[in-house]
């Protein structure tokens, strides 16, 4: 079959056809298919305090602690085709959201990963969400996108869930915005979020539009946390600049690590005398340093249970960071430490 080479269309076969967003960085979501859990590796967690992850670069807004618990491959269940993992979410009691409750898994976008959709421009390109959900519960769900960053705006989306526990694909085509301010650097884009029960405060009858304010989800839209023991799973997350979904963007397992590495990174707990970059011992505590595994984000924080201060006394970790370094350099009390976490979130 001969081969069409289109410099506008990229290459082709006779009978096929690859549109603009075919190569490259075609899903603006990382992690979309859930294959990567560095926090967890597979546990249930039950989050109580809003803000917490559960698998890479799935962050979640809860204005209540303990009313959901979340898991790679929660219950079992076999995910759709072409897909081996799945985030799961399972309601831990019938509660009733009051007017400033807020319950969505989300996705914050990075800047530079989408600064050529030209939001807030006469140039906007659209876009189109598409994934895989199922629930225990059927009817009317709800999700949003919305800017955190520069301007207060909201585009909330409706979906409907017809049968229970089936998978379903769900596609939403959005609009580019043309108005606003935009963060196209390495802040927060914009949040991908799908709502699991909103209050009347983060909850608006406006849909398939964008909005000012801060919005979840829809008015009336499925409640997850109000049936006990309700569940909601969803995998291949895509967002591309595309008036319609196209196939799900696969990307190689060292690829989508590295991806989420540039947010969240982890070390092997050492003894003293360890050698990683460097290591050695001071007056007052033992000091390492690590190579990051890839560039991070912006200056990460350090944390690990038994983990002392930064060793500042030598290139620490910001003056190494700013300076174009790629390691960082921290000291623990005592003979050892644990695992150590590197963190540049948005």
């Amino acid at each position: 079959m001969p081969v069409i080479i289109d410099g506008t269309n990229g290459i082709t076969q006779a009978g096929e056809f690859n549109s603009d967003s075919s190569f490259g960085f075609k899903n603006r979501i990382i992690n979309g298919a859930m294959v990567i859990d560095q926090r967890n590796a597979g546990a249930s967690v039950t989050p109580t305090a809003d803000g917490t992850y559960t698998l890479d670069r799935w962050k979640l807004a809860i204005s209540q602690a303990s009313k959901l618990a979340f898991q790679q491959n929660a219950g079992s269940v076999t995910p759709p085709t072409g897909f081996t993992k799945y985030l799961g979410a399972t309601s831990q009691s019938a509660y009733s959201v009051g007017s400033s409750d807020y319950f969505a898994v989300y996705q914050a976008i990075e800047g530079f990963n989408a600064a050529d959709l030209n939001w807030g421009t006469a140039s906007a390109q659209s876009v189109t969400l598409s994934f895989w959900v199922r629930s225990s519960l059927t009817g009317t769900f709800s999700g949003s996108l919305f800017n955190p960053s520069g301007s207060t705006q909201s585009y909330v989306f409706n979906y409907t869930v017809s049968s229970a526990n089936t998978w379903e694909y769900k596609t939403i085509s959005i609009a580019g915005v043309t108005t606003g301010t935009w963060d196209t650097t390495n802040g927060t884009f914009s949040q991908v979020r799908f709502g699991l029960g909103t209050g009347t405060t983060y909850s608006t009858g406006t849909t398939g539009s964008w909005i000012t304010g801060n919005y979840v989800q829809s008015t009336g839209s499925t409640s997850v946390v109000g049936t006990n023991g309700a569940t909601f799973y969803i995998t291949g997350v895509q967002l591309e600049v595309s008036s319609t979904a196209t196939s799900f963007d696969y990307r190689s397992i060292g690829a989508e690590l590295a991806l989420c590495q540039r947010y969240y990174q982890t070390y092997p707990a050492v003894g003293q005398g360890s050698k990683a970059l460097w290591s050695g011992q001071g007056t007052t505590v033992n000091y390492v340093a690590w190579i990051f595994k890839t560039t991070m984000r912006t200056s990460p924080t350090i944390a690990g249970s038994t983990l002392g201060t930064l060793d500042t006394s030598s290139p620490d970790l910001v003056q190494a960071y700013s300076g174009g370094g790629n390691y960082a350099s921290f000291g623990w009390n005592g003979s050892s430490y644990s695992p150590a976490t590197a963190t540049a979130e948005l």
